[in-house]
């Protein structure tokens, strides 16, 4: 092997492992930020709001939009015990990912 393609290989090689510890940096940041929110943050909190403190969310089960209390547990006023559009909302709005509108 020439000492250039050598050369050239090597940089290519490096810049490639340069461009994996960013993306590697970046998603741990990412999971750090997520998973710091969930594990014990408000993260309803960071939801909109209107103008009487209730979190916009757009309804799983009814397909529309409301504003809804959330309490304590992360579950909004209008949720529903054991069914699965409910849960999976309450558990969105936990994570603070539950679709909103402005």
């Amino acid at each position: 092997m020439s000492d250039r393609l050598e050369r050239l290989l090597r940089e290519k090689f490096r810049e490639a492992g340069r461009q994996y510890a960013r993306a590697r940096d970046a998603y741990q940041e990412g999971r750090v930020d997520s998973e710091g929110q969930a594990a014990g943050t408000d993260a309803a909190g960071a939801l909109p709001r209107d103008d009487e403190g209730r979190v916009r969310i757009v309804c799983r089960r009814h397909a529309d939009r409301r504003a809804v209390d959330v309490d304590d547990e992360g579950r909004p006023s209008c949720f529903e015990a054991d069914h699965p559009d409910c849960e999976g909302c309450a558990q969105d709005v936990r994570d603070g990912i539950v679709e909103t509108w402005g």
